[in-house]
This record gives structure tokens, C-alpha cells and sequence, in this order.
């Protein structure tokens, strides 16, 4: 399973018109779009898991506008999120023979200036789906499909809040990127406690965001400037390991901008071999790249002809299963399949580990509340009903407990020759690397209890 951090597809793009793009719902057995049909949009439901694809379209009484948001459910139905002023209006979409039924389910009320609602990303199951609103000094999770009275408020964060990652596979834990005291760090929403905790904190003075999270093997897709300021780096890390985040040398591509959208799932206690893909826009177009956390080199691929950019799905055998729409074939999937290459990619390969101002590798436990005191000071794992806070210096461990000596005293694998890659950046000009220190710490283990 795999969650995703990308904005909604059906979002106005630019002039007005959606972005190309379609939802996927987590298990991969739906999707949604909005088709075009002229100069006028409606929703169309795509039906994935079956022998061959194919689309149903949902037309309504009138054409969609551009700014409508669709989303498909686990049970077949489209979520439609039409924006009206300050009220967003949600409804259930399905087909009824010749025509197309639509249950109101309700309406959100936004009437402070500056809040805007997005959809969050298809919840794990497929019966429920949450939308997020964002205002100037607060941030909350809305409950839109699935309910018993119509949309519900779960949570309220503080801070203006964007993305949207599931942690788990029971739609329980929410990784927001939270804007707060002009900086921008991950934290995590429990739907159930309506509690709210610190999760990506890599330097006090970075801005940390965290795009994708695979449930099975707990690696993690960042963002964040920590190792290049002013720049935007990709980076990995995984729930439960005592590695640093680390930002590979080969995800940083020349005038380009890199969105990682699939994690390829099933692959429990390995995630250094899971398959990510890639969406790599640049002025060549847009195309596709799958890379593993164990390889040093991203392998790019031509995306198919009226590839629904952004959107895709691997399986776990490592299939990666890419929705497209032509004049010839208005739905169609094609499928790419990336051999594995050079495993075992180390600090030595063009890696650079990042770790917190603590030497905590920047991600702190999920499900633990805000609000420390001195005496839970810990390497950046809170305590119950406590905040992570940077840890005081610690004596030298006996011989007997000692740790494993960090990854930079190993001895380095030799380096593969290949030609070198100039860094990504979306700000112009060479920016200088920040020193930071190379050393194990524990990353903040995933709790749902």
C-alpha cells in the first residue's frame, strides 16, 4: 500500500484547467478523473483490477467546473467536491443504468479569508475519505464520505497545514506538513485521538516535509533543505531503523523537478529494495523514473503516450502499473517493469546522511502528544504525552552495550564509474553543501496505540 503527498489531479492547473492526472484509490482497484468532452469536464470512474481496464462515465446534470475535485471509493462510488464561495459541497457519484446517481452527503463551511480545503490523498480501506482545510493560523481534518451525519471535524492542528501521507494501513495516523513560526515540519494527526504530535524535525533551522510513506517496509520519501539551504533535496529514511535521512547524489537531476508518486509495497523488512517511481519534469517534457534506496543511479524511463502524469501504482511484485488516455484509447494502463541493479549503496556512493540537531536522525515517534519537560529528554523519541526535545550529551557507552560504530568508519565499497549528475534545485545557482555529521540514531518507531 501506498500513500501519497501529490495535490488532488483534479485541482485547477493553469488558465483554469485541471491538471492532467487521475486518484488512485490505496489498493489500487479504482481510480477517478476528470475527462474532458470539448470544452466541458465530468467525472469518470476507471475500473483497474479487472482483466482489461475501463472507464464509466458519471456526467451530472451540467458540466463540472474546472476546480472540482474527484476521488474514487473502495466500494466503486466517485466522491465529487464541488467549491462554492466559502462552502464546499460533497457528494457520492454513481452509475444507475443510462444515467448517474449522486448522493449529497453535506457541506463545509470556510468563511475566514485565506482557507483553503483540499481532498487528502484515498484514505487505506476505501470507506472513508477526509479533506484537509488550511487558514492562515489553523488547519483541520474534515471527515467528507464515510460518516454517519454528514461531514465531521476530527482534528484541528495549529499552523497552516498542506500534504497528506497515511502511516498506517487503517487510516488512523495523518502525516501533515505543518507552516509554523516560518518554518515548515512534519507532524502527525491520530484521527482517533484527535492528538497531534511531532514526526520529520531534521535541523531547527530546515524546512522539512515528507511526500510518501509505505506502510509495509516504513520507508519514507523527504523533502527538505537541511543538507543544501535553499535547496530542496530528496531524500529516505525509514520508521524503526538507526540510520540518518539520507539524500542520494542520483535524485538530484539538472533543472528538473523530481515528485516521487508510487512505493512499490509488500516488501516488509527490506525497504532498501523497494521500487520507487518517479515523476521528472523538465524542458524536455515529463517522464518517468523507477529507483531503489539500495541502487546508485536512477533508471529513466519514456512515460506512455497520455500518461495521467503523477498518477500510478506498483504492485508488489514490482510492476508498475501507469493510467493513460488517447483519442484511440480513452483508458488504458501500461505496464513497466524495472530490473534491479547495483544493491548495497552506501554514504560512500554520493549519499549524504542527515540527522537532527541532537544527533537524532529527525524522525520522532508517531502517537505522542506535544508539550515536554526536562526529564524526557530523549535522542528525539518522546515520551507519553510529551514532545521530542534535543537530548543533553551523553557519557560513553560500556564496552559491552556499545552501539555499532557509525557508517562513515566502515570501510567504503568502491565506487561505481558513472557520469556526474549536477544537483536539482528550483533555485538558480550553486548553493553550498552544509557540514552535518554522519552517525547512527534511532528514527521514531510507528505506534498505533
Amino acid at each position: 500500500m501506498t500513500a501519497c503527498a501529490i495535490e488532488p489531479p483534479s485541482t485547477s492547473g493553469a488558465d483554469g484547467v485541471p491538471e492532467a492526472g487521475c486518484v488512485i484509490t490505496a489498493d489500487g482497484s479504482y481510480a477517478a478523473r476528470l475527462a474532458p468532452a470539448g470544452d466541458c469536464w465530468f467525472p469518470e470512474r476507471w475500473t483497474l483490477d479487472g482483466p482489461e481496464p475501463y472507464a464509466v462515465p458519471l456526467p451530472g446534470n451540467q458540466p463540472e467546473e474546472p476546480g472540482t475535485g474527484v476521488q474514487p471509493m473502495g466500494d466503486g462510488r466517485v466522491l465529487i467536491h464541488r467549491p462554492s464561495a466559502s462552502r464546499h459541497l460533497f457528494s457520492l457519484l454513481y452509475p444507475t443504468g443510462p444515467g448517474t446517481g449522486e448522493l449529497p452527503l453535506g457541506a463545509v463551511e470556510c468563511p475566514e479569508p485565506g482557507t483553503r480545503l483540499a481532498l487528502l490523498p484515498p484514505a487505506p480501506g476505501g470507506a472513508r475519505a477526509y479533506a484537509l482545510t488550511s487558514g492562515p493560523r489553523s488547519s483541520a481534518v474534515w471527515l467528507v464520505a464515510g460518516g454517519a451525519f454528514g461531514p465531521e471535524r476530527l482534528a484541528e492542528v495549529p499552523g497552516r497545514c498542506s500534504g497528506g501521507v497515511w502511516l498506517d494501513g487503517t487510516g488512523r495516523l495523518l502525516a501533515l506538513d505543518r507552516e509554523l513560526g516560518g518554518r515548515t515540519k512534519t507532524v502527525v494527526v491520530d484521527l482517533e485521538r484527535a492528538a497531534v504530535s511531532p514526526l520529520l524535525q531534521i535541523a531547527d533551522d530546515s524546512d522539512d516535509r515528507l511526500l510518501l510513506a509505505d506502510p509495509d517496509s516504513g520507508l519514507l520519501l523527504i523533502s527538505s533543505d537541511a543538507p543544501s539551504p535553499g535547496q530542496e533535496r530528496l531524500g529516505w529514511g525509514v520508521l524503526g531503523s538507526t540510520l540518518p535521512v539520507r539524500f542520494p547524489e542520483c535524485l538530484r537531476l539538472p533543472d528538473c523537478v523530481v515528485t516521487p508518486f508510487a512505493i512499490q509495497p509488500g516488501q516488509v523488512l527490506t525497504p532498501e529494495n523497494c521500487a520507487v517511481g518517479l515523476r521528472v519534469d523538465g524542458a524536455f517534457g515529463t517522464w518517468v523514473g523507477v529507483w531503489r534506496p539500495a541502487e546508485r543511479r536512477v533508471r529513466h524511463l519514456p512515460a506512455p503516450e497520455g500518461w495521467l502524469a503523477g498518477a500510478g501504482v506498483w504492485t508488489p511484485e514490482g510492476v508498475l502499473r501507469l493510467p493513460y488516455a488517447t483519442r484511440s484509447t480513452p483508458c488504458g494502463v501500461s505496464t513497466l517493469t524495472a530490473a534491479r541493479g547495483n544493491a548495497g549503496a552506501t554514504e560512500a556512493d554520493g549519499e549524504t546522511g542527515v540527522t537532527g540537531p541532537d544527533g537524532n536522525a529527525g524522525v520522532t515517534e508517531p502517537g505522542r502528544t506535544e508539550g515536554a519537560t526536562e526529564s524526557d529528554r530523549t535522542a528525539g523519541v518522546a515520551g507519553p504525552g510529551r514532545t521530542a526535545v534535543p537530548a543533553p550529551t551523553r557519557p560513553a557507552a560500556p564496552t559491552g552495550s556499545r552501539p555499532p560504530a557509525p557508517l562513515e568508519t566502515r570501510t567504503p565499497a568502491p565506487p561505481v564509474p558513472q557520469a556526474p549528475v549536477p544537483s536539482v534545485t528550483r533555485v538558480a545557482g550553486p548553493v553550498p553543501a552544509r557540514p552535518v555529521p554522519l552517525q547512527q540514531a534511532p528514527l521514531g518507531r510507528l505506534v498505533t496505540n
